[in-house]
């Protein structure tokens, strides 16, 4: 009974190492909030009993409603082959829609989604080792530091964090779990300590103190709702990481966080009544309660808030490929750092820049109550758009009352987004430049391949065959097999026209490649279609669009032994400010050729000079 439980399909068992890994993999960012969220909570508020028992009946009810109602329950049933995310939710949904107004909206909001996904990953490692840092003050011999050494340190870690990026996370994963059963253990025993000494706090578990404090504090408890949502940071990640370890390790390793991270906030709670003028709270009580292990727990603390800045990285890249592989964003150069698990990838460019702005995110706000003003936008965006997103695939499928309850909890995110919405001018903005910049990205680029493809006029195959018939027949033939690859089969590309028609370039055998992405995130299939003519053959690929490809691997194992790879190339000339923008991103991101790693030497570019 203790050793496996059942997962939600049923053929699948999930196992105890499950259930740990999930705990560093999934809760690893919402575990680290305990760190800051009371201390930045009472920051600015007057610590007094009434107070103290409604910010935590906020909390408690903030946990239980946007995370674990939210996300663990109504989300984790809008998996699409165990996976989760907002590329899923409009992977759902579109097929629903019946008109294609509807279509760009769901598209735009789940464009938004991912964008604003960057703003909290950036953010997220810069919060988090922050605050794990500052807690150095407590040591008695580093009193006194200058918070530019907190800054410095922090910076470090920071940038030892993203360099280990390239080298998969393979070797230190193992170690997340156990770790965080430590720290959560930790949480809630220090918690179940300062809870003795005022049990009353526990008050706050009844959601009329949440309602009696902000009907009471009006204005002001609407503002303190900014401060409130940092206790659901990495929320979201319980359902967008669902794909990695499945719904039920999830679910079930929930009923060891939740409880825990209670009894932290209880207790943290509890501490703050009796030592009004405390900064750090948590540190302060772990500190008070046993001195000899404050150092240890430090690390531990620092260690968990790496897992959590961890955990946020590595969503960020799957994003990006997710977005690749559904042509949202450009082919930027994808690296696979395991053998062993698919969704292990590196991503160079989007490593680097996550780097360069943590580090001008720290040196801009410079301590964790200042950058908390900054945080909570991006969160509470996602949120609501899943919630959007939720609710109308639920009403679509006339599950009426899980519909009811996400446009409840649609409408409890909006109102944490309004709240959040007051911090733009004081740093919030960071977390809309952040995204406006993926997300100019995914506009320019997506627009720009739809007029790059109606600029480069295909051929249709119906055309293309009786010409490739009578050029084959007069050319010379050149020994061995050419490759060609094309989006569609039923639409050569004009490089292909270019290459055979105008340049005379003809092998004795010539195969056309298309690369087909499913609807289902996992899986591939590949085969020969058929002979389209004497010498011209039809290979397809077909991919889940998580799918990560070895196409060469595939090529070799179907018996292809290509003696030279052709692949377009567009030569983009322009005048609009737009599409010299994606004429750029196209020159800095690599071929689709480049993207999947074919060897280098077989590679031919033909270039199309295109007028936009």
């Amino acid at each position: 009974m203790l050793g496996r439980f059942f997962s939600q399909s049923g053929s699948k068992e999930s196992s105890i190492g499950d259930i740990v890994k999930s705990l560093g993999l999934v809760f690893g960012d919402i575990g680290t909030s305990p760190i800051y969220t009371l201390s930045i909570v009472f920051f600015t508020m007057p610590v007094t009993i009434p107070n103290v028992i409604g910010v935590l009946s906020l909390i408690v009810w903030t946990l239980t409603l946007l995370v674990f109602v939210q996300y663990a329950i109504l989300a984790m049933t809008l998996g699409k082959k165990g996976e989760g995310g907002t590329i899923v939710l409009k992977e759902l949904l579109v097929p629903l829609l019946k008109t294609n107004r509807q279509v760009a909206f769901v598209s735009f909001l789940a464009f938004i989604g991912i964008s604003l996904l960057f703003g909290d990953g950036v953010i997220t490692p810069a919060i988090s080792i922050l605050s794990a840092v500052e807690g150095l003050q407590f040591i008695p011999a580093l009193k006194g530091l200058p918070q530019f050494s907190f800054m410095i340190i922090a910076s470090f870690v920071a940038f030892c964090l993203f360099f280990m990026q390239k080298k998969g996370t393979d070797k230190v994963a193992a170690a997340f779990g156990p770790l965080m059963i430590g720290w959560f253990s930790t949480l809630a025993i220090s918690g179940l300590v300062s809870l003795v000494s005022a049990p009353f706090v526990l008050k706050a578990l009844n959601p009329y103190f949440a309602i009696k404090f902000l009907l009471t504090n009006g204005l002001t408890g609407f503002f303190v709702l900014s401060e409130v949502i940092l206790c659901a940071t990495g929320g979201e990640a319980l359902y967008a990481d669902m794909g990695h370890l499945g719904k039920k390790p999830i679910q079930q390793a929930g009923i060891f966080v939740f409880p825990a991270l209670l009894l932290t906030y209880l207790g943290q709670g509890a501490y703050l009544i009796a030592h009004p003028k405390t900064d750090y709270v948590l540190y302060s009580m772990i500190y008070s309660q046993a001195q000899i292990f404050y150092i240890p727990f430090l690390i531990m603390s620092l260690a968990a808030t790496v897992i959590a800045s961890q955990a946020m990285i590595s969503g960020i890249f799957s994003a990006v490929y997710q977005g690749i592989t559904t042509k949202v964003f450009p082919t930027f150069k994808v690296d696979y750092t395991s053998s062993k698990f698919r969704s292990q990838i590196y991503v160079g460019m989007v490593n680097w820049f996550m780097l360069i702005a943590c580090l001008i995110i720290i040196y801009q706000f410079k301590g964790t109550q200042r950058l908390a003003g900054a945080y909570g936008f991006a969160v509470t965006g996602t949120m609501t758009i899943t919630g959007i997103m939720m609710s109308w695939i639920f009403f679509l499928r006339k599950n009426f009352f899980k519909a009811s309850l996400s446009v409840i909890l649609a409408c409890l995110n909006f109102t944490f987004f309004c709240s959040n919405s007051f911090k733009i001018p004081n740093g919030g903005y960071w977390s809309i430049f952040l995204a406006l910049i993926p997300l100019s990205i995914i506009i320019i680029y997506s627009k720009g391949r739809v007029k790059l493809a109606s600029a480069l006029k295909a051929m249709p195959i119906q055309t293309f065959l009786p010409k490739y018939n009578k050029s084959y027949e007069r050319a010379n033939h050149i020994e061995g097999t050419a490759l060609y690859f094309v989006k569609e089969v039923n639409d050569i590309a004009p490089y292909i026209v270019q290459a055979m028609f105008k340049n005379s370039i003809f092998y004795e055998d010539n195969i056309i490649i298309s690369i087909i992405t499913r609807d289902d995130p996992f899986g591939v299939i590949a085969f020969f279609k058929g002979d389209l003519a004497p010498g011209l053959r039809i290979f397809e690929i077909h991919m889940g669009y998580m799918e990560i490809i070895d196409i060469e691997k595939i090529l070799q194992n179907a018996g292809i032994n290509a003696k030279v790879i052709f692949y377009g190339l567009e030569d983009i000339s322009t005048q609009n400010p737009m599409w010299k923008a994606f004429a750029f991103i196209k020159r800095i991101t690599p071929s689709f050729v480049r993207f999947h790693k074919l060897p280098p030497y077989k590679l031919h570019g033909i270039v199309t000079i295109v007028e936009m």
